[in-house]
């Protein structure tokens, strides 16, 4: 298994961000306010996915006090870093394309500036949990593992 492309990511956020913008544009009026904290859960998951990864990085060397991880744990650590950073990426392009729209309106129109600080909060969340899904991934590599890729 190779490692997470970040050529694939931002392909990922790329294509998001253009969808979300579009509908955004055609249904901007009819939708209802964003609250500011709405895309947290985003970050909460990428700084648990990290924490993660250091722990099990501490079983995959084998450090004292730890106990060893089955190939099948790590596996699905892997699967799990793999997908999360990929709806991270699409989250981070949804947040993105909302942005684009409310930015230049955040200084006339209320509703848009409260919608550019969920969006910038979003935005942020997402690429937090981009980040530690990239971790965990890389926290997945054993010790002897010359290539790319995470634990075989």
């Amino acid at each position: 298994m190779t490692a997470t492309r970040p050529r694939d990511l931002l392909i990922a956020a790329l294509v998001a961000a253009v969808v979300a913008n579009l509908l955004v544009r055609l249904t901007y009026g009819s939708l209802p306010s964003i609250p500011a904290a709405a895309g947290a859960t985003l970050a909460v998951l990428g700084v648990a996915e990290a924490l993660g990864g250091r722990a099990l990085r501490a079983r995959i060397e084998r450090r004292p006090g730890t106990t060893p991880v089955p190939p099948l744990v790590a596996a699905r650590a892997v699967l799990v870093a793999r997908a999360s950073s990929t709806a991270g990426a699409i989250m981070a392009g949804a947040w993105a394309g909302l942005l684009v729209h409310a930015l230049p309106r955040s200084a006339e129109i209320a509703a848009a500036a409260g919608d550019a600080v969920a969006g910038t909060v979003g935005l942020l969340s997402a690429l937090v949990l981009v980040g530690g899904a990239l971790w965990l991934e890389r926290c997945c590599r054993t010790p002897d593992d010359d290539g790319p890729g995470p634990a075989r």
